[in-house]
């Protein structure tokens, strides 16, 4: 399926995160965090390099380094508004035999979807325009897209297509997006396609697999055997300093009440019952 012309305002890329003054990242945030944007940039020429038809190692350690605070998202544009009273309308366009896992918040999801304004059913996104046509990568329900999607793909399996309806207050609201070519007040539609559901990077299973002695919370020891685990998957050697920077970010960011662990409190952000 070809597509109209790329859009690079309204997707999700990782592109702000090695642009100067970090092009949407807190400005205090990026400068105490050069080290790790560095590797993240060095990552993304890696992801270019192996494509994304799985999730490859590059995916896995971006995502690990979003998920504790050094690497910050956004979604371009989008205010928050009131939501009160209106609902996204999801049309299941097609559903595999075998229908699991089904999507949670949390998880790590892999998609293409394509973009229009209902007003005249004009195309303004794109997904497989961009990164060579690769499946995007993201975490549902955590505001790395916009709210209307992190409500319309919960509860998919991958295989499943649907169409969605979104209305401005779960898209761009009352600005728009002009940059986006989106304008105020647009009810927006998503014809979505689902390739994977995976654990995503604060998940129990993650945080389990880092809690060596099962205590409940993640000492400074056992996140970095965490992170030379993963570093030694990719069988590039780094700078020390670049593995000691993540390290200090990582408990800096997440390590609210100083006591030198990440509690499962601390770590749970995205609220898993399970913890």
């Amino acid at each position: 399926m070809r597509c109209t012309r790329p859009n690079q305002y309204v997707s999700l890329t990782l592109n702000n995160a090695t642009q100067p003054g970090c092009g949407g990242v807190d400005d205090r945030s990026c400068a105490e965090s050069e080290a790790a944007l560095s590797l993240i940039a060095r990552v993304r020429t890696r992801l270019r390099e192996r494509g994304s038809a799985s999730m490859p190692f590059a995916v896995k350690l971006v995502l690990f380094l979003q998920a504790f605070g050094i690497l910050t998202i956004h979604t371009h544009g989008q205010k928050k508004e009131d939501v009160t009273a209106e609902e996204v309308k999801i049309e299941v366009l097609h559903v595999p035999k075998e229908c699991k896992p089904k999507s949670k918040k949390g998880d790590m999801l892999n998609a293409h979807y394509d973009g229009y304004l209902a007003s005249d059913g004009s195309k303004f996104y794109c997904s497989r325009t961009q990164n060579e046509g690769h499946p995007k990568w993201f975490v549902l329900g955590v505001g790395q897209v916009i709210k209307g999607l992190d409500i319309a793909m919960m509860d998919m399996c991958p295989g499943e297509k649907r169409k969605v309806t979104i209305p401005p207050s779960l898209a761009y609201g009352n600005q728009g997006y002009a940059q986006g070519m989106i304008p105020p007040n647009a009810t927006l539609i998503f014809e979505i396609e689902l390739y994977t559901v995976n654990k995503g990077p604060r998940s129990v299973e993650a945080f389990t697999q880092i809690d060596l002695d099962s205590d409940k919370k993640l000492s400074r020891d056992e996140i970095n055997h965490y992170l030379k685990k993963e570093f030694a998957r990719d069988g590039k050697k780094r700078d020390p300093s670049v593995h000691d920077s993540i390290l200090a970010d990582i408990f800096k960011k997440n390590d609210h009440d100083g006591d030198g662990f990440i509690s499962a409190k601390e770590y749970n952000v995205y609220q898993h019952d399970e913890l």
